[in-house]
């Protein structure tokens, strides 16, 4: 699949579960409680981090992705 056909797809124009269903996969994600995957983060200034560093840093890590409107 082309990104831009991805974009398209991600930014759906109503929020109904036919449109959003797809992008939910809660089966894949790691049970509460145990890390997730480390993975590169970027801060609002683009100086890199890494999950990983975070996680090393705090006790409990929330990371959000997407669009929850």
């Amino acid at each position: 699949m082309k990104q831009n056909e991805l974009l398209t797809r991600y930014n759906y124009d109503e929020f109904i579960p036919s449109k959003f269903g797809r992008w939910l996969n809660f089966d894949n994600s790691p049970p509460l409680g145990e890390h997730g995957p480390d993975f590169p983060l970027w801060d609002l200034d683009g100086r890199e981090t890494r999950l990983s560093e975070i996680f090393a840093q705090h006790t409990y890590t929330i990371v959000e992705f997407g669009s929850f409107t």
